[in-house]
This record gives structure tokens, C-alpha cells and sequence, in this order.
């Protein structure tokens, strides 16, 4: 057993939105989460950041909070290990704090590593998405996201050969339901999306595991009836909200998409190694964290190597809050690896103060 103890301290976080975000799940105005820091015996410190997304099924702000007062001041590797599967987002952040302290990622990148990666734009919810869609064209984004699944079905469909049209030749475009939709209506869309430059629709039908497995089940079914009956590719998002998900789904042979969230992984490495060896089709996805929660995140995004050609990333949502220091790379249409590595931890627990 290790004898290395580390000294573990946390920062609960209420972060304001400069602009609400609308889905289904109603409108979200502000990020809550803890962010940790642990420093070892000589000094080397490393950060890292719990944000749950409790509506998804992670674990609560208060969860966390008493699970890491519960750890005590100094800790070991094993005490953090020990953690619960349950906590993924606490499990995500110490994994990332402690790969800060043992300096993890400071080796140089290897010559396979992609420089940079394509970005996905996020459009808002209704007609809004139709004045957002030519700056964020003008930028140079090709793949766009627009939210759905927030107004009158109806309204939405009619709706969407507008946002096609506002888009550039060539573009993509992704749907985002967010779980709203019963199976009639996500017929409805799959049928329409059928012939348009529909990249993917992003989780039609959701139903959150406090429902009971029957009917998670009977949802799990429909996703699985529209991906075979349909050729517009789904995505699955709130359907994985850690390993055990993504599990379940690989042994299941899911071979849409995985829109996957590390901040919502516990441990990233092992969920991302068994993906890879089932030769899943990935999307990496914000979720909507700070700076500290996003580097770890991209990071894992710039290691995965995938079968093709890359998808656009799903991070292209900042600035999200009104202190820059706090968000992660600027939305541009691409990522670069330096600009990744270029984000503040320090800067953004000094901002938390």
C-alpha cells in the first residue's frame, strides 16, 4: 500500500450563465459544482472539477460535497480510489487532480496526436437558432447543433428546413432533443430528418433510472426500433452517464453514436479504452464546465484515436460565464492542442475564492 499521502481540498462553485440555456429539461441558468485540489508531500499540485448534471442521473452538488468533507484533509491514493461509481463526477475530478500532481500530461505529445480538432457550433432553441446561424458560419463552423425538443413540435419541424437553409453549403446539423420526445413524435422526426443533411438526432427518448428499469427498458427499446427503422444516425447522451452505461450499450451492439461526457465518466481511461477496442463511434461533449473540467476533458479528446475521420467536438459553447478566465478554449470551428493545454487551473481556483 502506498505510504504518498495528499493534502485534498474543495471549492463549491454557483457559476451564472451569461445566457440561460434552453432544453427540454426547462432553462438552466447557472453551473453548480465543486472543484478539488490535492497537493502531494513536495509541493506539486493538481485540479480537477466535479460537475454533475443531476436530471442526467449523476450525483448532486451536496452529494459531493459530503462525500469529500468525508475524506478528511490528507488522503491517500487508495482512500481516493475507494471512492464510490456511484460519485462519477467526484471520481472524474480526483482522477484529474491527482494526473495534475504526478504531472501525468506534462510529457510531450506524441507525434500521432492530432494538432487540432474540428468544433461543433451550439444554436439556441427556436427561431433563434436562424440569427445565430450565419455568424457562427462566417467563423467558419461547418457542423452545428440546434436544440430541440423545447417548443411546439409542430413550430420545430416546420422550422427546420429555415435553420437547413441558414446554414452553409456542405454544413451538418444536429439535432439535440435532449430526451423529450415520446416515440410517436421522435418518429415524426426521423421521418422528416430522413432526407436532410441531418448529421444525427441526439437522444429522441429518455427516461432517467429513478423511473424504474421497466421503463428505462421499454425507452432503451424504442432508441434501439428508430436506429435500425431509420437512416439518420442517433446519438445517445443522457442514456450514458457512466461506465456501467456505456456498457450495457456496447454489449447491447449499439452501433449509433456515443456522445460521450468524461466529466460524467468517473475514470475516462478505462470507459474510453473499451470503446476504442469496440470500435465505437465517438462524440466528445461538453458538459458545460469550467475551464479545470473541460482541459481534462479535451485531453481525452486529443488521445482518442478514432476509427475515421474525427466528429466535431461538442464544445463549442463558450464563453459561458461572465469571467473569461472561467471558460474553456473560445468557440472557434477548431481546437488546437496548445490552446488546451494553454487553460488556467490556478487561475480559475484563485477566481473561486
Amino acid at each position: 500500500m502506498s505510504a504518498l499521502k495528499f493534502q485534498l481540498a474543495h471549492r463549491r462553485y454557483s457559476l451564472p450563465f451569461r445566457t440561460p440555456v434552453r432544453t427540454a429539461h426547462g432553462v438552466w441558468a447557472e453551473r453548480e459544482g465543486v472543484m478539488v485540489r490535492v497537493t502531494d508531500e513536495a509541493g506539486a499540485v493538481g485540479y480537477g472539477e466535479a460537475a454533475p448534471i443531476p436530471w442526467f442521473g449523476t450525483e448532486t452538488v451536496e452529494e459531493i460535497v459530503a462525500a469529500v468533507e468525508a475524506l478528511g484533509e490528507w488522503v491517500t491514493e487508495e482512500q481516493l480510489a475507494e471512492v464510490p461509481e456511484r460519485l462519477g463526477c467526484l471520481r472524474f475530478a480526483l482522477a484529474g487532480a491527482l494526473n495534475g500532481a504526478r504531472g501525468v500530461f506534462s510529457e510531450r505529445r506524441g507525434a500521432e496526436s492530432p494538432p487540432y480538432l474540428p468544433v461543433c457550433a451550439l444554436l439556441p432553441a427556436g427561431r433563434a437558432a436562424l440569427a445565430a446561424a450565419g455568424p457562427k458560419a462566417e467563423m467558419g463552423f461547418r457542423t452545428f447543433k440546434w436544440k430541440v425538443g423545447v417548443g411546439d413540435l409542430a413550430d420545430e419541424l416546420a422550422l427546420l428546413d429555415d435553420v437547413i437553409a441558414a446554414l452553409p453549403d456542405g454544413a451538418k446539423l444536429r439535432l439535440d432533443a435532449n430526451g423529450a420526445w415520446e416515440a410517436r413524435q421522435a418518429v415524426r422526426w426521423m421521418e422528416r430528418a430522413a432526407d436532410r443533411p441531418v448529421e444525427f438526432i441526439e437522444q429522441p427518448c429518455f427516461t432517467a433510472a429513478k423511473e424504474g428499469a421497466a421503463a428505462v427498458r421499454k425507452t432503451e427499446d424504442v432508441l434501439r426500433g428508430l436506429a435500425e427503422d431509420y437512416p439518420t444516425a442517433i446519438a445517445l447522451d443522457e442514456s450514458l452517464v457512466g461506465a456501467t452505461d456505456v456498457e450495457r450499450w456496447i454489449a447491447g451492439g449499439w452501433r449509433g453514436v456515443f456522445v460521450v461526457k468524461p466529466a460524467l465518466l468517473g475514470e475516462p481511461a478505462p470507459v474510453l479504452a473499451r470503446l476504442a477496442a469496440s470500435k465505437a463511434d465517438v462524440v466528445f461533449s461538453s458538459a458545460l464546465e469550467t475551464a479545470v473540467g473541460a482541459k481534462a476533458a479535451l485531453r481525452a479528446a486529443f488521445a482518442w484515436k478514432p476509427a475515421g475521420k474525427p466528429r466535431a467536438l461538442g464544445f463549442g459553447v463558450y464563453p459561458l460565464f461572465g469571467d473569461k478566465i472561467l471558460d474553456g478554449p473560445f468557440g472557434a470551428p477548431f481546437f488546437r492542442a496548445e490552446d488546451v493545454e494553454r487553460l488556467n487551473e490556478e487561475a480559475v481556483w484563485n477566481a473561486l475564492t
